[in-house]
């Protein structure tokens, strides 16, 4: 059996670990489980790490358990965060639950154990609580953590709601041990504070030795954290964030950051990431290459080959200059993944070029689509558009039906005529 350790270690996910001896504990199948808060309907790129690295441990033999947080959610975790969560209610709770499910079995499939921790805490009184789990923790060690220390000395402070977070955390630790025969959590570096809170629980409730694994948060060569944008969170349920757009998001991925992305969001072998880490040092390389590879290794993890297919098809279609021979099928695809309006027939037929840049909404002024025009910035259904007085009419019409419009290489819409 291969030592998923070792794996992980050569894969850059090692930052911390409870016990220098843990590679050794994981020669044998082992039950391990990582954490996910339902402060959103869905999970985002940061979170892939956490999941491929459940992955890993899944195609290496040993049982991974997801452990969302229901309970732990109704506080709000404090690490990592400036400001004091807002509070959700059960009913957003649910939601949020039922979409982050739908994010973890997209990429560890439909058999991954999916557990809530509302199913055990909520047998708790705040007594019984404070009686039985409470006693085991030192105001000394809990004030040390990080994430405590950090809210402490800030202008926002904490509350003891969100104080109160670690030690539901690790009594989480506890429950899974003894009812599912849990040995190891995995998380983030953020999360060393609750992870290492919950092995010393375990060991003063249960006497029992258990480990903690964290890996590093994902970060870009600048430093600031992967799948963020202007527009918000890069999610991975499609209902959040289109197919076509999470695809073009990794197309764009700077070459700096195309190994490490290999490495911690894909499955792909050390040997095919260092072929083309070596492509890419190369002056025969081809710009954007490595790119696609991993888009597509992503893409075909989180929405699966059907999910490949359908963004590179519209990637194809909606490309500046594109050869592909649009239609009408293509459109309405096209349609349920980027911007589209409805235009009526008789009003486009009383518009310039001009007039549909204004009415798309993405420029301001006719001033400024005269000069993006002038300056080889616009497309018509791919073809490039020099003309600023171009009548716009039927004529003009994808299948009478559709117009592509695009502005640069990322602005794209379709508007539909009626």
């Amino acid at each position: 059996m291969q030592n998923i350790f070792h794996v992980l270690e050569q894969r850059g996910f090692i930052q911390d670990a409870t016990s220098e001896q843990i590679s050794e504990l994981l020669h044998h199948p082992i039950t391990l489980y990582a954490g996910f808060d339902p402060t959103a309907d869905s999970l985002h790129l940061g979170n892939l790490v956490g999941l491929i690295a459940l992955g890993w441990f899944q195609r290496l033999g040993h049982k991974p358990i997801a452990l969302v947080g229901g309970a732990t959610g109704m506080v709000g975790d404090p690490s990592g965060k400036s400001i004091e969560r807002n509070l959700l209610d059960e009913a957003a709770l649910a939601h949020n639950l039922k979409g982050i499910r739908q994010s973890i079995q997209s990429v560890l499939g439909s058999e991954v154990e999916v557990l809530n921790n509302f199913d055990w805490m909520q047998k708790f009184s705040y007594i019984d609580f404070l009686r039985d789990i409470g006693k085991h923790f030192r105001m000394g060690t809990l004030l040390a953590k990080e994430s405590v220390r950090t809210r402490l000395s800030s202008d926002e402070g904490l509350s003891y709601t969100e104080f109160s977070y670690q030690l539901l955390q690790a009594y989480d630790f506890v429950h899974l041990s003894e009812h599912h025969g849990v040995s190891l959590q995995i998380g983030g570096s953020d999360q060393w504070g609750n992870i290492t809170a919950g092995t010393e629980l375990v060991r003063r409730m249960r006497s029992k030795t258990v480990h903690g694994l964290t890996f590093p948060l994902l970060t870009r060569s600048d430093g600031k954290k992967f799948g963020k944008t202007e527009d918000g969170a890069i999610w991975l349920n499609e209902e959040k964030l289109s197919v076509y757009d999470f695809y073009q998001y990794l197309i764009r991925i700077p070459d700096e950051d195309v190994i490490p992305m290999m490495k911690k969001l894909t499955f792909m072998s050390m040997e095919e990431i260092h072929e083309i880490e070596v492509e890419m040092s190369q002056s025969t390389y081809r710009a954007n290459s490595a790119q696609k590879v991993l888009a597509r290794n992503i893409t075909e993890i989180v929405h699966g080959k059907k999910g490949v297919e359908k963004a590179e098809l519209i990637t194809q279609a909606a490309s500046p200059g594109a050869v592909t021979l649009l239609d009408a099928k293509t459109l309405e695809n096209l349609a349920l993944q980027i911007p589209s309006k409805k235009l009526p027939l008789n009003q486009l037929q009383t518009m310039t070029l001009l007039d549909l840049l204004i009415f798309s909404g993405f420029l301001s002024s006719k001033g400024e689509a005269r000069r993006l025009v002038k300056n080889g910035g616009v497309y018509l259904n791919n073809e490039k558009m020099d003309d600023t007085d171009l009548q716009i009419d039927a004529i003009n019409l994808v299948e009478n039906r559709f117009l592509l419009l695009g502005i640069g290489k990322k602005k794209k819409m379709v508007i539909r005529v009626e």
